[in-house]
């Protein structure tokens, strides 16, 4: 079951400066409950001992490149060799250093660490050097509520009085939408402001939506309102102009979920782009990639704080991290809210804070009561 009508806001987007591709203004309409079928793709492994890993929910285009050009390459690898076999699938293809080819390797080294932990009877966390804290924050990742002022300041004060001292919002416009755009992404930094008070931290997300000038000029008109950090401003490729910000405002400048491995995210540190990187471990080379990258990030102090496209790789390689260098999580409230349906165990924070688990690997078992049917599922060439 699950609501239309509502929780359908949009948030800003790099094709928004043309005319034809900006939406209208959103409004949350009346809710309608409906029936939907649920899907979604999961990696298993399995040893010639028998033992397996398992990770997903994985993205689809990963799945057709596990497919069609890694299932036959890593069967027969050693699964405890995981360092060997991370370079292996890197060195396999040309396109292999971003996109697809990364996401594809990003998963089977997930579900190797989840076959890994299996193995040995140990959470992913404890192979990766041990918990740092019993609990890991997780700050709440609006997207999709509605921007309308009082909504989302009745919204704001809710997930503060469930424990959210972290909030994240996205930002709806652009250049495109000129100047009474402007006004309305900095007039929802002060109604968020006014709504949670000071002990709340807010940041904002704008997904490559803008340029230079324009976050710039955002910036200077709602720096008084001290924002956690202002979120992907630039797409991936323009570091020069994410360093230019960083250098004109006093706010954090976030970026990462779409950096792809530790080369490309030394670019950034070492042009002084980031205070925090947000690479996901399900898109950046899996939690082997993101460990390293970590370690990078820490010797330029930059937080590393992954995108939380998904959980259960973040929370290992946070939990296993020193707070100074990775203090928070991400939580997509709406999207978290379905995305692990077939899991057993759900991760869900309360009052703010995701405990780690005990099981072995991840911790991932899926709910047979949930399950109607599992099929094994292959992408020919041509499709």
């Amino acid at each position: 079951m699950t609501l239309s009508g509502v929780n359908a806001q949009y948030q800003a987007n790099p094709l928004h400066i043309y005319d034809e591709h900006r939406p209208k203004p959103y409004r949350d309409g009346e809710p309608v409950e409906r029936m939907v079928t649920t899907s979604a793709l999961y990696l298993k492994l399995k040893t010639d001992r028998g033992i397996e890993g398992l990770y997903g929910p994985i993205d689809k285009e990963a799945a057709i490149v596990i497919d069609q050009q890694l299932r036959g390459f890593v069967l027969g690898k050693d699964a405890l060799a995981g360092d060997a076999l991370w370079d292996q699938m890197h060195r396999l293809n040309r396109h292999s250093r971003r996109g697809h080819f990364m996401m594809a390797i990003s998963a089977i080294d997930n579900a190797v660490w989840d076959l890994r932990g299996r193995y040995f009877q140990a959470p992913v966390y404890r192979l990766l050097g041990g918990p740092t804290r019993a609990s890991v924050e997780a700050y709440g990742s609006c997207l999709g509520f509605s921007l309308e002022p009082d909504k989302m300041q009745a919204k704001a004060r809710e997930l503060k009085a469930q424990g959210f001292h972290h909030q994240k919002w996205f930002l709806a416009y652009g250049p495109g939408s000129g100047s009474d755009g402007m006004r309305k992404n900095v007039e929802m930094v002060e109604l968020l402001r006014g709504a949670v008070g000071a002990d709340v931290e807010l940041m904002l997300d704008a997904f490559m939506g803008w340029d230079l000038n324009y976050a710039i000029a955002w910036a200077k008109r709602v720096e008084n309102f001290r924002p956690r950090w202002i979120e992907e401003a630039f797409q991936p490729d323009k570091i020069d102009s994410f360093a230019a910000l960083r250098r004109a405002t006093s706010i954090p400048v976030a970026s990462g979920e779409h950096i792809y491995g530790r080369w490309e995210a030394h670019e950034y540190l070492k042009a002084g782009a980031l205070n925090v990187l947000q690479c996901d471990p399900e898109w950046c080379g899996g939690a082997s990639e993101l460990v390293k990258i970590c370690a990078l990030a820490s010797v330029y102090d930059v937080h590393v704080i992954p995108h939380g496209h998904a959980l259960h790789a973040a929370l290992h390689v946070v939990a296993s991290q020193p707070p100074m260098t990775c203090p928070l999580l991400e939580y997509l409230i709406l999207k978290m809210g379905s995305f692990y349906y077939f899991d057993k165990r759900q991760l869900a924070p309360v009052r703010g804070r995701i405990q780690l688990p005990d099981r072995p690997g991840f911790g991932m078992e899926l709910d047979p009561a949930k399950i109607e049917k599992q099929t094994l599922v292959r992408w020919r060439q041509s499709e």
